[in-house]
């Protein structure tokens, strides 16, 4: 019975990451770069789909012209466009409309400067295809926005979720999973922060490369008795927990310079959006801690099952995770 189970769970781990990677697309991003009182930089950029753009596009407010973008032009990932427009009495209090998200399955992220010096971003998802800008709010919108995205971001970042969950699994007791995550977030707040003040600097593909590597290398550690474990990882996870912090910090990192920060509030974005990351991350070990009390005290037998629970997960993790090292190696 335990055999069948972790066969099982290797086959729906196998047949996972193909169907994970076929619906993943990038997100469109629009960039509004304020030129004057009264004049924008529009660059636009929207998915691939099988070799012509996915079938969205920006529409600027009545008050703006042009409304429309102009031709596309393809870079080799997505497909891009820039153009001008003049909005009479400025941005403040016009919608901004991704006109066909609402038939995706994708995001857009829209980056815009309604007033000098004020950088502001916002999310666009299938169920809310538009915003309006609101008045210059200050700190408050920023902070609160950013921790939204940072939130959004380590959620939707399935190989950092899985990093999280493998040392949960690794760490024995409470006080040594506090120390792992704490060890963990302070880790990749240190490179969030030396990244995004210039201080550090690596190409991202490698870095993805390196993270992906760091879930096998725990799926390896889940898959052998705890007594055969490397004595470092079973011992100190905390150590392992904060090495391995440093280079998911960096892919935080690139996330974050995708999204762009206000130019006046780099500290105070950057706080949020760390804020945030680690909000989700507490989040998902709360759920995880959760399902797990409520599957024991539904099957109370399950609980003598631990060990084949952890190996059936490592060989899942490691398949997984296997998958994103060939892959992201391939893309170098």
């Amino acid at each position: 019975m335990r055999a069948a189970f972790q066969n099982w769970l290797l086959m729906l781990c196998l047949l996972w990451p193909t169907g994970a990677v076929a619906h993943a697309l990038d997100p469109g991003y629009l960039e509004l770069s304020l030129l004057d009182a009264e004049r924008w930089r529009v660059t636009w950029r929207a998915p691939d789909v099988g070799g012509r753009p996915m079938p969205i596009s920006p529409h600027m407010p009545e008050r703006c012209t042009p409304t429309d973008p102009p031709a596309l032009s393809f870079d080799g990932r997505a497909w891009n466009a820039a153009w001008l427009v003049t909005c009479e009495g400025g941005l403040e209090g016009a919608t901004i409309l991704i006109d066909g998200l609402d038939r995706t399955s994708t995001d857009t992220l829209v980056r815009y400067e309604a007033f000098p010096g004020s950088v502001a971003v916002q999310r666009l998802t299938p169920g809310q295809p538009a915003f309006t800008i609101a008045p210059d709010a200050g700190a408050l919108a920023i902070f609160t926005s950013y921790v939204a995205l940072g939130v959004t971001h380590i959620l939707e970042g399935l190989d950092h979720l899985l990093f999280v969950f493998a040392l949960l699994l690794l760490t024995r007791g409470s006080r040594s999973l506090i120390w792992a995550v704490t060890a963990f977030t302070l880790a990749h707040s240190i490179t969030l922060a030396g990244s995004t003040f210039g201080w550090l600097a690596l190409p991202s593909a490698p870095v993805e490369v390196v993270i992906a590597l760091s879930i096998v290398f725990l799926a390896y550690e889940l898959a052998l008795p705890p007594d055969r474990r490397d004595p470092l990882t079973d011992r100190f996870p905390a150590i392992v927990a904060f090495g391995f912090g440093l280079i998911h910090g960096m892919g935080f990192a690139g996330a974050l310079r995708e999204i762009g920060l206000p130019q006046g509030d780099v500290p105070l974005a950057l706080l949020a959006f760390n804020v945030g990351v680690e909000i989700g991350q507490l989040a998902f070990i709360a759920i995880v801690v959760l399902l797990w009390l409520v599957v024991r005290g539904i099957v109370p037998a399950i609980a003598g099952q631990t060990r084949a629970l952890t190996l059936a997960s490592s060989y899942c993790i490691g398949t997984i995770s296997t998958f994103w090292v060939i892959q992201r190696f391939a893309g170098l």
